[in-house]
């Protein structure tokens, strides 16, 4: 009976986990794309910034508003909403007749995948068993980073198929049309999921709710979480303004700084310049791209890691330790270029190390505490504050970290994550409480106390 629930609940969340796979998949097909559609269309280089951003603009959006219509329709309806987001999203860009569409196919792209963003681990974090809940919303963060590899795949098999002409004409529309096929694998997946309880319990259908429990739980312990989540439901006042009150206020504070400082650590400067940064340090064209994929894979095997301990060490030590290797790899990597001491593997092995320590704590541990940290009856609006702000730090970074490397130099940019990093170790050893083993209400009847 407890294999046939484990069953259940790991079909279950690798199903929400899909929305990550989607995540990443859209991020970064367009690397693949990018340029054979400048030449198609003719773009300038602010037009074909616009290409790559426009999908940012549109997670700032879907972030901002998933929050609000999960908590009104549902977390599997809005699901299935950012599933159709996704596909539409594919299909658009695909058939595109001129750039403007393209564009706008993107945005609706990017307002699924901010949507996913906060919707995913939502999901996944209401419908877990406390002493999983870490290691299942982990499964998050590896569908990003497999999403992210396995379109890298998909991008040169399309890329292989015809010469460069058969490209520019039709193979980044099929580089970006290619996305519908998990999108719509999504799509049915999430027919197969169950509402989540929590949100059930909310808007008082309290019977299946409890049904849903069982599936998960065994049935005593079913009966004791579904009590404590209507005890909790019952001291919450569902407005968001509860979130600034004492207490909840430490809960949104921790929430975006942590989506912030995820961001500009300096991970999203090495994943998006990765081959120039090795270029600038004396490596070939082929050899840095290379080298690209073994960030990936570093990046997929230490999320494993994560996954492993986060629910044994916890949140906290795993990213106390994760940060502080951070701070180790940063300050190194900044002096092997101020000293000018490039030559040999060194700056590879830093840069791999400072992906392994991000990939096991701070790559999927903001996902596991953004979702468990806020009261049910506000968790979705709450998210989507904490989320947009990742996505802003997303735009920062991509924005700006050319401009970091150009003015104050590439020890000088890597010396600036690294304070953004020391921030970061002494704001989770003084702030962020342990919430391992806790479930959701027992982590917010922390915060009244």
């Amino acid at each position: 009976m407890e294999a046939q629930k484990n069953s259940y609940l790991f079909k279950i969340t690798a199903i929400g986990a899909l929305g990550g796979f989607l995540f990443g998949y859209d991020t970064a097909v367009i690397s693949g794309a990018i340029g054979f559609m400048e030449t198609k269309f003719s773009l300038t280089p602010s037009l074909k910034g616009w290409a790559v951003s426009s999908a940012i603009l549109g997670c700032i959006l879907g972030a901002l508003t998933a929050g609000y219509v999960a908590d009104r329709i549902g977390r599997k309806k809005a699901l299935i909403i950012t599933a159709l987001l996704f596909a539409i999203s594919a299909i658009g860009c695909m058939l595109a007749p001129s750039f403007t569409l393209l564009v706008i196919a993107r945005i609706i792209g990017g307002v699924g995948v901010g949507a996913a963003s906060m919707l995913s681990p939502l999901y996944i974090s209401e419908i877990s068993p406390a002493e999983k809940r870490g290691s299942l919303v982990s499964l998050y963060q590896l569908g990003i980073v497999l999403g992210i590899i396995i379109v890298y795949f998909c991008n040169y098999l399309v890329a292989q198929a015809g010469d460069e002409a058969w490209n520019i004409a039709y193979g980044w529309r099929y580089m970006l049309g290619s996305e519908a096929l998990p999108a719509l694998l999504f799509l049915g997946a999430l027919f197969l999921v169950p509402e989540s309880p929590r949100w059930l319990s909310k808007n008082g259908n309290n019977a299946a709710a409890l049904h849903i429990l069982e599936k998960l739980n065994p049935k005593e312990k079913a009966t004791e979480i579904h009590q404590g989540i209507q005890k909790a439901l019952q001291q919450e006042k569902g407005k968001l303004s509860e979130l600034f009150e004492k207490g909840f206020r430490t809960a949104i504070i921790i929430g975006v700084v942590l989506a912030l400082f995820s961001q500009i650590t300096g991970i999203n400067a090495i994943m998006y310049y990765a081959p120039e940064i090795l270029k600038s340090a004396g490596f070939g064209v082929d050899s840095a791209l290379m080298q690209t994929v073994l960030i990936g894979v570093i990046n997929s095997i230490f999320t494993f890691v994560a996954i492993k301990y986060i629910d044994k060490a916890g949140r906290k030590k795993l990213l106390l330790w994760g940060i502080l290797g951070m701070i180790v790899c940063l300050l190194v990597i900044g002096s092997l270029y101020h000293f000018d001491a490039l030559e040999g593997p060194w700056l590879l092995i830093f840069i791999l190390g400072f992906v392994a320590c991000f990939a096991s704590s701070l790559g999927p541990i903001p996902w596991v505490l953004i979702s468990e940290i806020f009261p049910t009856k506000v968790r979705g609006a709450a998210m989507s504050i904490c989320i947009m702000v990742l996505w802003v730090g997303v735009m920062l970074i991509s924005q700006f970290t050319p401009v970091l490397l150009s003015d104050l130099g590439s020890s000088y940019t890597f010396w600036l994550f690294m304070l953004n990093a020391i921030f970061l170790w002494v704001f989770t050893y003084r702030m962020i409480p342990e919430t391992k083993g806790k479930t959701l209400e027992e982590i917010e009847m922390g915060w009244k106390k």
